[in-house]
């Protein structure tokens, strides 16, 4: 069996998101999908992170409940965006 070099895996994690949503260069691009071509494993991670975004985006948007957006608001020290009736 072949050693596998995890740590291209690795190097190549931190790029899969600008890779999904069409955002690097090409060259950086036409490196992970070589690299895609050779690893089994990062091809089934970056086709399950392609669903995943693809079904989050076909969720439909519904609002927070307003005592949750407060919540959230207020651990994130953005009072001065309160809008409390």
């Amino acid at each position: 069996m072949n050693e596998h070099p995890y740590g291209a895996c690795r190097d190549m994690l931190g790029d899969l998101n600008d890779y999904i949503d069409g955002e690097l260069d090409q060259e950086l691009c036409q490196e992970i999908e070589r690299h895609m071509a050779g690893c089994e494993n990062c091809r089934v991670v970056v086709d399950t992170l392609r669903k995943t975004v693809l079904l989050y985006h076909a969720l439909p948007e519904e609002p927070l409940p307003q005592a949750v957006e407060e919540r959230l608001i207020r651990q994130l020290n953005l009072t001065e965006y309160l809008t409390i009736s």
